[in-house]
């Protein structure tokens, strides 16, 4: 399969208010695409619709092959979203313990997903902790593992790094650009523009529209400027 999202034409309005308008998008198989804008762009309400949790006002969408929603589709799809969906009375073990069953994981799955997962976002020696002592960081540290726990072929990642420190953030990202080597493919939304330079292909949005797509590299050769903020502002998306 060549393009795993296909994103045609949709728009979605709540009331008179509309947040997409036209959005046209395909990520391909293998790849890291990024959604880029500020707060308030329409970012994490395209993701919603991408990943089945929301219905377009109109247009279609296709993960994987299915028509979204699909419940087809949701087992191969790792999503975070941007606010953390977390069991807080339980631990940082047993709230992965809980998801990985959700997805049919059998138990030796299961410790050998869990133990990857809390390694890679460092929480391993905080596993036996509630959650509800976790800090900020560490919640978004446990809803990225969560995401990853049952081995999906697309990760859809709604701001992943924000509120975790710099050595951490590097360290996911070497973790995705793994998966991607492994042919998983990776849809991530972020406002930071070094994160941006890190994808392959990124759709830049404002205000609901896609002012422009392209890789990092395409985008700065087609405006003739150095850096993805200048393209970013001169395509339109003036804060």
């Amino acid at each position: 399969m060549d393009s795993v999202i296909k994103v045609k034409q949709v728009s979605k309005s709540f009331g008179k208010k509309e947040v997409l308008s036209n959005i046209d998008l395909t990520v391909k198989q293998g790849e890291i695409y990024g959604l880029i804008g500020p707060s308030g762009s329409g970012k994490t309400t395209l993701v919603k619709i991408i990943v089945g949790m929301d219905n377009p006002s109109k247009g279609d969408v296709e993960v994987l092959g299915d028509k979204i929603p699909s419940l087809q589709a949701l087992p191969k799809i790792g999503y975070m979203a941007q606010s953390d969906a977390l069991y807080p009375e339980l631990t940082g073990e047993e709230n992965l313990v809980f998801f990985a069953s959700l997805f049919g994981l059998k138990k030796g799955e299961q410790k050998q997903r869990i133990a990857y997962a809390a390694d890679l976002v460092n929480l391993t020696s905080d596993l036996s902790k509630k959650v509800g002592a976790y800090s900020g960081g560490m919640k978004r540290r446990l809803s990225l593992a969560i995401a990853l726990i049952h081995d999906p072929q697309l990760l859809v990642l709604d701001e992943p790094t924000v509120g975790i420190d710099p050595e951490l953030r590097l360290s996911i990202w070497n973790e995705l650009f793994r998966l991607r080597t492994a042919g998983k493919t990776i849809l991530v939304t972020t406002h930071v523009m070094d994160e941006a330079e890190k994808c392959d292909r990124l759709a830049m949005v404002r205000e609901g529209k896609v002012l422009t797509s392209g890789s990092p590299l395409e985008l700065k050769q087609q405006y003739g400027i150095g850096s993805l903020e200048e393209v970013f502002l001169k395509a339109g998306g003036k804060q």
